[in-house]
């Protein structure tokens, strides 16, 4: 298995541990405010930055149809509230994040840089800055999910490629 397909497949496992984690979350918990965010936008966030750091460079991404106005800011939490994506619009943003993967990483100059002027290393280490982001907010969700009833989410150890 090469480089690229290695990645695609530690990708697709990422997502879908934070998709098993969108799909079991009870109704009562999706909105819920008494954390720092949502549960939804712990979810979203986790994926505009995915389908971001996919992008050869910042000036090649272009917003997720749904997603007119950008990443909402946590500090404007009305508009983190009014704005809340349903589990079904996630699910579809996580769909479209894993197409992503699938057209973006084949492509992939491992050795080039991040084509973010903030992260100062190259394409492969991207990669794995991206996957852990994935893994840090999927594990964050999985810590509420069981604190809502003992809600689990199976590991998965790798995606198919």
């Amino acid at each position: 298995m090469n480089s690229h397909n290695v990645i695609k497949s530690q990708y697709r496992a990422a997502l879908a541990m934070l998709r098993q984690a969108v799909k079991k979350c009870p109704d009562a918990l999706w909105q819920d405010m008494s954390y720092k965010n949502s549960f939804w936008y712990n979810a979203y966030h986790a994926l505009y930055f995915t389908h971001l750091y996919l992008q050869p460079a910042e000036e090649n991404f272009v917003l997720w149809e749904k997603d007119p106005d950008g990443i909402i800011s946590l500090n404007d939490r009305s508009a983190v509230e009014a704005a809340a994506f349903s589990r079904a619009d996630i699910l579809e943003y996580l769909a479209f994040c894993l197409e992503q993967v699938d057209q973006q990483v084949p492509g992939l100059d491992l050795a080039a840089e991040s084509g973010f002027h903030w992260l100062p290393f190259n394409k492969l280490e991207l990669q794995f800055y991206n996957i852990r982001h994935i893994m840090q907010h999927t594990g964050e969700l999985c810590e509420r999910l069981g604190a809502h009833g003992e809600i689990e989410v199976g590991w998965v150890g790798m995606g198919s490629s």
